[in-house]
Parts: C-alpha cells; sequence; structure tokens
C-alpha cells in the first residue's frame, strides 16, 4: 500500500514539472500523419481481426486496459481481446495451484504458457496485430507512434528512480524495448531503455526504431 502511494506521490510531483511531452509538437505531427495513414492502410486487416476475435471467442472484439500514460494520466489501452472473458479467475486459480507459474507472474507480470489466451489471440500476440487498435489511442493523443512500453500503475512502481523518464513521455506502440528483444529481455532491461529513449531522444532515434521494428516483430520467437 505504501508503493502505491508513494507511486501516487511521484506521479503529482511529475504532473507539475512537466509541462510537454517528449519531442513535443514535431512528434506529435508525425504521430497523428503516421496513425491515420496506418488506420487507412490497414482497415481490412483490422475488420479482419476484429471478426476472427468475436467468432472464435464469445466476447467483445476489443479489450481495454487502463495504463499510466504523460504526466501520470490514466488511460484506456485498446488491444484486440486475446484472452477468454474469464481470464482474471483463471489467473488467480493458476497462480494459486502452481508455484512455478506465481513465481514467473511476480517476476515478470507475464506467462509462457497463459491458459487465458485464445487461440486467435495466440496469432494476434505472435504477431502484435492485437495491438493495431492502439493507432486510434495515438490519434486520440494517448500514446505516440514510438515510445515506452504502456504500464499500469503495479508495474509503474517497478520504475523506482526512472519513473520521471517514463512520465515524460508518451506511452509507444514500438520502442527501444520492443526492437530489443522483446520478451525475451529483463524486466531491468525494459525500464533502462524507456530511461534512455527518454533522455536521448530525437527524431533520428525514432526513425532507427521504427526502421527496425518490422524485423523485430518477423522475429516471432520474443513475441509476448
Amino acid at each position: 500500500m505504501n508503493g502505491l502511494a508513494d507511486t501516487r506521490s511521484v506521479l503529482r510531483l511529475a504532473a507539475i514539472e512537466t509541462s510537454a511531452p517528449v519531442g513535443r509538437h514535431q512528434k506529435r505531427l508525425v504521430d497523428i500523419v503516421l496513425a491515420l495513414s496506418g488506420i487507412v492502410l490497414l482497415a481490412p486487416l483490422l475488420i479482419i481481426c476484429c471478426l476472427a476475435t468475436v467468432i472464435t471467442s464469445p466476447g467483445p472484439a476489443l479489450f481495454r486496459h487502463r495504463r499510466v500514460g504523460f504526466n501520470g494520466k490514466h488511460f484506456d489501452c485498446l488491444k484486440f481481446r486475446t484472452m477468454v472473458t474469464d481470464a482474471p479467475e483463471r489467473l488467480r486459480n493458476l497462480i494459486e495451484s502452481d508455484p512455478l507459474a506465481a513465481a514467473e507472474w511476480t517476476s515478470n507480470r507475464k506467462l509462457r504458457n497463459d491458459p487465458r489466451v485464445t487461440a486467435i489471440g495466440a496469432i494476434l500476440r505472435k504477431s502484435s496485430l492485437d495491438e493495431l487498435p492502439q493507432l486510434f489511442n495515438v490519434l486520440k493523443g494517448d500514446m505516440s507512434i514510438v515510445g515506452p512500453r504502456p504500464v499500469p500503475d503495479e508495474e509503474l512502481e517497478r520504475y523506482t528512480t526512472s519513473i520521471s523518464a517514463y512520465l515524460a513521455c508518451r506511452p509507444g506502440i514500438t520502442g527501444l524495448w520492443q526492437v530489443s528483444g522483446r520478451s525475451t529481455t529483463t524486466y531491468s532491461k525494459r525500464i533502462a531503455c524507456d530511461a534512455f529513449y527518454a533522455d536521448n531522444w530525437s527524431m533520428a532515434l525514432d526513425a532507427k526504431i521504427l526502421v527496425v521494428t518490422l524485423p523485430a516483430l518477423l522475429a516471432t520467437h520474443g513475441a509476448c
């Protein structure tokens, strides 16, 4: 409880100290152009993913998860639903019955063999197609094309001294962590990538990340 209270204090302080996100208007303009272009060009794929999700698994097509954005502002991060609708109950039962799975979840907040993921969801995750709806988050201004991986409150606590670096950016659909091994890297490396990005941002860095994003996505062995 104290950790959460400390995180909220840092969020309030960062909101006072940070007036504009990393990249400011220049980065925002690029985000709008790329998000609009992506939505138009990928519209058929978005429709196919949407239909595949609802036809193969009862429930909504989209999943909304509360994440922390620039200056500590919360937003609903959009994804195609890749899990069964009773996912929280399945996770709780697994953690209570399997000590190894519980340790893996505590360490990484992820499970390699996740019983909550649907058959279509596994394909969407492996190809990262589940994240396409985040183009609408970018268009709205909650996210950027390139930036730190969006995290919930409980994960932000793990950033400790790097929290301010995370909060200085709009979270991104892709970023340094995503092109540096993705789920095969440690959480500490993920935090280091986010801090480096915030401290060294440039349009050139964003361009380099975008150029290597597709090859990183094709290396699906590292997908979550």
